[in-house]
C-alpha cells in the first residue's frame, strides 16, 4: 500500500527532534509541501522524547496539534516502552486517536490512513 501524497516522510538521517523548534521546522516543511501528516522515524527522536517526565514529547506533539497536523512515529520503540508503563499507556491512548500514531512501518501508516 502506498502512502498518500499528503504525508511528509522525514529522512531517517536528519537532526534528532528534541525541542519544539525542531517540530516547527518540520511543520513548516509539511505546510510548504501541502502535507497534513508527518511521519518521523523513531530513531530521529531524542531519548528525552520517550522519557515523559521531561515534557519533550508533550511540547512536540502539542505543536503538531496546534497546527492541525497528524504526527506518526514510525518504527520500533519497544526499548522505550519496555521500561515505562506510563509511556506504554500513552502510546496506546494515542493510537486510539486521530492526531498521533505510533506505527511499526510506513505500510501500517498507509493502512491506517486509508481507513
Amino acid at each position: 500500500m502506498e502512502l498518500p501524497a499528503d504525508v511528509l516522510v522525514c529522512d531517517p538521517q536528519g537532526e534528532p527532534l528534541r525541542e519544539p523548534r525542531h517540530a516547527l521546522d518540520l511543520i513548516g516543511e509539511a505546510w510548504g509541501r501541502g502535507a497534513i501528516w508527518v511521519a518521523v522515524p523513531a530513531g530521529r527522536l531524542h531519548d528525552d522524547f520517550f522519557a515523559l517526565g521531561t515534557g519533550v514529547a508533550g511540547e512536540i506533539v502539542q505543536k503538531f496539534a496546534n497546527y492541525r497536523l497528524g504526527l506518526a512515529i514510525v518504527g520500533d520503540i519497544s526499548r522505550h516502552t519496555a521500561g515505562s508503563s506510563a509511556l506504554r499507556a500513552w502510546v496506546g491512548e494515542a493510537n486510539r486517536g486521530d492526531q498521533l500514531w505510533f506505527v511499526r512501518d510506513l505500510e501500517e501508516l498507509a493502512s491506517r490512513r486509508a481507513g
